[in-house]
């Protein structure tokens, strides 16, 4: 194999995007992997890494892909017969502005709706087990007050770190909440079906009109009916806005605090050896890819007790917010960090751009 020698100017330009790339990462740590597959996947393997891999591709990765295919088909099966005699009222055409799958659910049947929430639940957590989450380590310190009554204990909304895609499908095992959804998701195949049996609010952004009350209105209205009525599911809601490698907490949105009403915090740890779940500086497919030829993903989960904001929180959203926010930091031992979606933008831009020059290099 024959070398190329650099020439200096070569050389010295390397060498300022490395340097550039290093400072970068440590601005944006949060959004930085760690694991022996490297920034966006691509790092040298070594031997028993890539030996493993092959292992896992012959194996592991064609009887997971059949298995959750079997699952969601099962599951959409059973939210079709559920939802066949629940169809909307004439003159109900709703898809040209934001609207919530919320009528759809609450037109069945309570037992049907019972088959469609406990099925929804042992339909994620089969999925979970098709993912290589075989055991979920939950750290319940949710206080239990018998002087309460149940509608003072009933939290509006679920808020959660958010680290991976599969943060929905644990919260969907284990409190089937409703969360807001791309209108285009609720036409899909399969998909489209079971986001309106779990209630989804449908959001459609391109729409401007007067009549359109806005994503943060009717999220704030379905809080503040999940808290009042125990039929209507919670919302779960991410408020960092997206995604990071697990060990730091982004600043929260007020969108879950402005209903005013109590929320349950819920912290999500993904520990791993060699594949982190966390799903940050990768292309989608390829994580899902990796995630699924790891023989055994782990989760670690710590539910804390309802807050419940007090009276200056209920009038400053951003005080309950960030509250909220230190709390869970504390108690889940993460860093805060006070970067967001812009700094993660600008990080994947210079990660696509070095990976780009590397391969014409090559």
């Amino acid at each position: 194999m024959e070398l190329k020698p650099l020439n200096s100017d070569s050389a010295s330009s390397n060498s300022e995007e490395s340097f550039d790339l290093v400072e970068l990462e440590k601005k944006c740590a949060p959004y930085v992997r760690n694991d022996v597959y490297g920034t966006m996947g691509r790092g040298e393997l070594g031997f028993y890494e890539k030996f493993l891999l092959g292992i896992a591709i012959l194996t592991l990765v064609p009887i997971r892909l059949v298995a959750g295919m079997v699952v969601l088909i099962v599951y959409y099966l059973i939210c079709r017969v559920c939802t066949i005699f629940s169809g909307r009222r004439s003159g109900d055409d709703r898809t040209g502005e934001d609207s919530t799958g919320e009528d759809d659910v609450l037109r069945m049947g309570e037992w049907r709706r019972e088959v469609v929430v406990r099925a929804g639940r042992f339909a994620a957590r089969a999925m979970l087990f098709v993912f290589g989450f075989y055991w979920i380590r939950v750290d319940d310190r949710r206080l239990k007050n018998n002087n309460e009554n149940e509608e003072s204990k009933r939290a509006g909304a679920i808020v959660s770190n958010h680290v991976s895609y599969v943060d929905i499908l644990y919260h969907m095992s284990s409190s089937f909440p409703s969360f807001v959804a791309k209108r285009s998701v609720g036409k899909l195949p399969l998909v489209g079906l079971i986001s309106k049996c779990l209630s989804c609010i449908y959001v459609q952004r391109e729409s401007k009109t007067s009549d359109s009350k806005g994503v943060s209105g009717m999220v704030t209205e379905r809080i503040q009916e999940a808290h009042q009525n125990k039929f209507c599911p919670m919302m779960l809601l991410f408020p960092e806005g997206t995604t990071t490698n697990g060990g730091y907490l982004l600043p929260f949105k007020t969108g879950a605090f402005l209903a005013k009403a109590p929320v349950i915090p819920v912290i999500l740890k993904y520990p791993y050896q060699r594949f982190s779940p966390a799903w940050d500086t990768m292309d989608g497919m390829r994580h899902v890819f990796l995630l699924l030829c790891q023989f055994v993903n782990h989760i670690e989960v710590i539910k804390l007790p309802i807050y419940y904001p007090s009276e200056e929180e209920k009038e400053d959203p951003k005080l309950y917010a960030d509250n909220v926010r230190k709390l869970m930091a504390t108690e889940g031992n993460l860093v805060l960090s006070e970067i967001g979606l812009a700094e993660k933008r600008v990080y994947h831009a210079a990660l696509n751009g070095n990976n780009k020059s590397h391969q014409k290099e090559e």
